[in-house]
């Protein structure tokens, strides 16, 4: 069942996604299909969390300072934000829990700047206190690429990865097996869905497509490249529901946030 549902909204997808494809400009082409994985989220997706586009600041972060605006970001839905008018938010990196970037059609030159910007997101500072946990929690902020259109194969885009990660030094080291695989976050993106062509994503989540035996005989490799007409909006989906379906005791630190805040302080009595 859930197969065939995700199989039937990918189908749409790509159905609808021709309707901007009669625009002249490239923005109007872009922001509509961006709407549509939107769309797809804000039904699909627990409650408790919410979808906005903007950037992601930590307590470090400057105003006026260059930031990646992010085309989705899917946050908590408790934890505050800044508004910066006309739908663009602010988002505390503490909420959030991914990032897409939406592409029309992905080449390298798109890769490379989403592999860029993933990258510069899990550099951000978290400032949380935690009390107890259950469940699966990602190491780290999640950074997917969905795209409608693309390289007919997905080992062009796993080749793409893994030569812009060691020209650009975000490679990281080898992934260890057992349970600690889970813990080791991606230096850059999680995984580029590529609708009715298939996905690529770094092997680090609980459920996949290896098991230790098999990663064994592979001690280098970090990603799993997967051919499928439908199932990608599936993977994308699993992916996503795994790292929002955990209980976690933690609790915003805004301390770290105030630290330039100065204030004359008088007492009376």
């Amino acid at each position: 069942m859930l197969l065939a549902h995700m199989s039937a909204v990918e189908e749409q997808l790509l159905a609808t996604s021709k309707i901007p494809a009669n625009s002249g400009h490239s923005l109007h082409k872009g922001t509509p299909r961006e709407a549509f994985i939107r769309e797809f989220l804000e039904a699909h997706l627990p409650s408790t969390l919410a979808i906005g586009t903007g950037e992601i600041i930590d307590s470090e972060s400057s105003p006026n300072s260059a930031r990646r605006q992010f085309d989705i970001v899917i946050y908590k839905r408790n934890l505050p934000k800044l508004d910066f008018g006309g739908g663009v938010s602010g988002f505390l990196v503490e909420s959030v829990i991914a990032t897409i970037e939406v592409k029309s059609t992905l080449d390298k030159a798109g890769m490379e700047q989403a592999i860029t910007a993933a990258y510069q997101a899990k550099k951000l500072k978290k400032n949380e206190q935690w009390s107890f946990s259950s469940g699966y929690i990602p190491p780290a902020i999640l950074n997917f690429v969905v795209a409608y259109d693309g390289p007919q194969q997905m080992d062009t885009v796993l080749g793409w990865i893994i030569e812009i990660e060691n020209k650009l030094g975000f490679a990281g080291n080898d992934l260890p097996l057992g349970e600690q695989r889970i813990r080791v976050p991606s230096e850059s993106i999680d995984g580029v869905f590529l609708l009715d062509r298939g996905f690529v994503t770094f092997d680090n989540f609980p459920i996949g497509f290896l098991n230790d035996e098999a990663r064994g005989k592979m001690p280098k490799a970090k990603w799993v490249a997967a051919t499928v007409q439908r199932g990608s909006l599936l993977w994308l989906f699993q992916m996503l529901t795994q790292a929002s379906m955990n209980i976690s005791g933690t609790f915003l630190n805004l301390v770290p946030y105030m630290e330039k805040l100065k204030v004359d302080i008088r007492t009376g009595g």
